[in-house]
């Protein structure tokens, strides 16, 4: 299950760079300052939760609790939701606004990822009852 975690992370962060890139490069020329900070701001917290995914990873080889699949199922729908809404909306506003009610779904995704990280190692150390 760590190598799928880690895997996992490393194409988020593949994705990331590119659509940096792609910020950075393509749409300076199209869209304005408020869309590209927007837009920028997706990739920046898929970058941080791409870490968080490799941290998962790694500790889930040593403490290998079910909150941890949850923490990273958590990361993942975070960077859909928040990073993803985000995208599409600097992208495609006004037409897409209400995208925009979808991103705090994300960002409690995310928060219940470093919760349920936290959880997961600190429940590791106790011995599971069988």
């Amino acid at each position: 299950m760590h190598k799928k975690i880690i895997t996992t992370a490393c194409i988020m962060g593949a994705i990331s760079v590119a659509l940096g890139a792609f910020a950075a490069h393509g749409l300076k020329q199209i869209l304005d300052e408020k869309m590209l900070q927007t837009f920028e701001t997706g990739v920046r917290y898929q970058f941080y939760h791409v870490f968080a995914l490799l941290i998962t990873g790694i500790l889930y080889q040593t403490y290998p609790h079910h909150y941890l699949v949850w923490a990273t199922r958590l990361f993942i729908s975070g960077i859909i939701l928040f990073c993803g809404s985000l995208y599409l909306l600097s992208l495609f506003s006004p037409q897409y606004r209400f995208l925009g009610a979808i991103t705090p779904f994300g960002g409690s995704a995310f928060i219940a990822g470093w919760i349920f990280l936290g959880l997961g190692v600190g429940k590791a150390d106790k011995p599971q009852a069988n």
